[in-house]
């Protein structure tokens, strides 16, 4: 295309343009809507049913699509990957076996390269599920379910370029992967686990075990432990408190703030012992806790420390908003 020959840009064409792609497309998504019957059900049971994996095919731009359906799939329980159908003449298909299920993908369903590997996974007994905008197509006729993505129109100003079909390609997509999800139970744990770099991840795979600090590095102090002392301990392992304990459990805290408070009353510091000071129940949580809940704990009660104990109570260690800040869950 020569670009200086082009017209010159129109803004107001450009928008209208853009609103009306949004209008078709919206309506392309109604009408697939509007036409799912028993056949959906149909496809979920043929996944749910297979013990090996689902294997997403699809050229051109169906094949961009296939590769996102698959990416959705895998990461929401569905255990799925995509095979480039060209290739998969050339050896690839040793990929698929007959515990797979082939998800085909094409919106004319006549795709050359799709269609000639469907007599060798029919020779292999594998299931499948077509998305293809034409019921009649060889790909339909080859799938044991067929789910419609046909439109009516194009997004493309010319209805050459696929904008719609996709859309409703990369929708059944999506609607086949929440209703597998919501199938099979899973749940944001096990999100998580498929995600353990994400910000989900961190939330429900951390523990406070894994954060909390342990030790020599706890400000530990017994409840006769004079005043003083108690503020060297709380100087030297910098975490802004001292726990008390008796028989290791945390019977008491003296924070940062207390001290700030108790100077303001002019008292004698170096007669004051720690139980003397000290605030009796301090906030705890359990070792095996989600870290996330723990941060929940502080913001519900405005403090930025919490003590860790174990299931018999015993304290095994600590956290404070900055274990937390630093493995991004909060």
């Amino acid at each position: 295309m020569n670009i200086a020959a082009a017209k010159p840009f129109d803004p107001d064409r450009a928008l209208a343009l853009a609103r009306e792609t949004f209008d078709i497309e919206a309506a392309a998504l109604r009408g697939v809507r509007d036409r799912l019957d028993a056949s959906f059900s149909q496809a979920l049971q043929a996944i749910l049913a297979i013990r090996g994996r689902v294997v997403v095919m699809g050229m051109g731009k169906s094949g961009h699509v296939g590769r996102k359906i698959a990416a959705t799939l895998a990461s929401t329980g569905t255990p799925a990957f995509f095979v480039h159908p060209a290739e998969a003449s050339h050896g690839d298909l040793g990929m698929v076996t007959s515990e797979d299920l082939l998800l085909a993908i094409s919106n004319s369903g006549e795709s050359d390269e799709i269609n000639a590997i469907l007599p060798a996974v029919r020779r292999l007994g594998v299931p499948m599920v077509a998305i293809t905008g034409r019921a009649g197509s060889t790909l339909a006729r080859h799938a044991e379910v067929t789910l419609s993505c046909a439109v009516d129109q194009e997004a493309c100003p010319l209805n050459l370029a696929p904008t719609a079909s996709t859309t409703a390609q990369m929708a059944l997509g999506d609607a086949l992967a929440v209703a597998l999800l919501d199938a099979r139970g899973f749940r944001e744990h096990d999100f998580a686990r498929s995600h353990p770099g994400g910000a989900l991840g961190r939330k429900l795979l951390m523990h406070v075990h894994d954060l909390m600090r342990t030790g020599e590095a706890l400000p530990c102090v017994a409840p006769e432990t004079g005043f003083i002392d108690m503020m060297h301990t709380m100087t030297d392992k910098g975490l802004g408190f001292a726990v008390i304990v008796e028989q290791q459990q945390p019977v008491g805290i003296f924070t940062d703030g207390d001290l700030r408070r108790l100077l303001e009353t002019g008292a004698d510091l170096r007669a004051l012992k720690a139980r003397e000071v000290m605030h009796i129940g301090p906030k705890r949580v359990r070792a095996d806790a989600l870290a996330v809940d723990a941060a929940d704990l502080m913001e519900q009660h405005s403090i930025t420390s919490v003590l860790v104990v174990d299931e018999a109570g015993l304290l095994v260690g600590a956290l404070n908003t900055n274990d937390l800040l630093r493995a991004k869950v909060i």
